[in-house]
């Protein structure tokens, strides 16, 4: 079992670190711009990295420092990336208010739907045919991609951006995070798709802007990252009670990724640091140094 773990950040690299020794094995130059978000493909061979009005794919299996793909259309920072169950398809959201769908295969003509707002991050819904999203005016889209259209809008906080949503991975709840610190929660009862969104809660999270939310796998757990300088976790099945809070960064914690079995948790921040977090005794596991700027983003797929 090969652990794929990889940050980036301001410093225009892309490193991946030996998760259980902290060693950085290969470190790929993004020259042109900062990254903000990686993700790795479901079946572990891709790597792809969004930076400035692009997002670029590498080869996870070779030490090739070039991208294997590139897309191009976005008109500002790409906010974030979610690829489709099999890898087909590829789903990224941008600064410039829209969302793309690309073909893995021929990235040349994405597919494209407009929010009025930059649009901070998209979801795929576990069906594969609905795309949810978030914006900076505060609002929730959900895209029918059958129908290639909106089908429902949402705006839980009047004029608060909303900074990052997560869909569980069994279609059964919503989660999204605005930036004075709140959190929202639906149920999503049919699970088969997002047409019936019910509020459960609202909860403060955090008493600053809230960067990252991100539920467990197994839909146990629930993280938010902050620029209060912590990560929290909160237990979904207790009613999103608060399990623990990790408090070692020293500047803004801009993302995080569940391990597999959603004992650990890593976490990148702008103190230059991505941390393993042990959730059982809150202790820092590992520590990866070597980013000489920001880590504002990391993946991880020890599957």
């Amino acid at each position: 079992m090969s652990v794929i773990l990889v940050s980036a950040g301001y410093d225009h690299t892309i490193r991946f670190w030996e998760a259980l020794t902290g060693v950085c094995s290969r470190t790929i130059q993004h020259s042109d711009s900062q990254v903000n978000r990686l993700q790795i493909t479901n079946d572990k061979k891709l790597l792809a990295a969004a930076g400035h009005q692009n997002i670029r794919l590498y080869d996870i299996k070779t030490t090739n420092p070039n991208p294997v793909a590139s897309f191009e259309g976005h008109k500002g920072n790409v906010t974030s990336i979610a690829f489709q169950q099999d890898n087909k398809w590829m789903v990224s959201s941008s600064e410039d208010g829209t969302i793309k769908v690309w073909d893995i295969r021929s990235p040349s003509v994405p597919r494209n739907y407009k929010h009025n707002a930059p649009v901070n991050e998209v979801v795929i819904h576990p069906n594969q045919g609905e795309l949810i999203s978030c914006d900076r005016d505060g609002n929730i889209r959900i895209w029918d991609l059958g129908e290639n259209q909106c089908t429902h809008q949402l705006t839980p906080e009047d004029n608060t951006p909303l900074q990052s949503l997560s869909i569980a991975s069994d279609g059964s709840t919503l989660v999204a995070a605005n930036s004075k610190g709140n959190c929202f929660v639906w149920n999503m009862p049919n699970h088969t798709d997002a047409a019936n969104l019910k509020p459960v809660t609202k909860f403060k999270a955090h008493s600053n802007y809230i960067t990252r939310i991100l539920l467990s796998s197994d839909v146990k757990h629930l993280a938010t990252c902050s620029a209060d300088k912590t990560a929290r976790v909160w237990s979904v099945e207790d009613n999103f009670k608060l399990e623990s809070t990790l408090d070692e960064h020293q500047r803004w914690v801009w993302d995080c990724a569940f391990s597999a079995d959603s004992a650990y948790l890593v976490t990148a921040s702008s103190d230059h640091y991505v941390r393993l977090w042990d959730l059982s005794t809150r202790e820092i596991v590992r520590q990866y140094g070597g980013h000489h700027k920001g880590a504002v983003c990391v993946a991880l797929n020890d599957v």
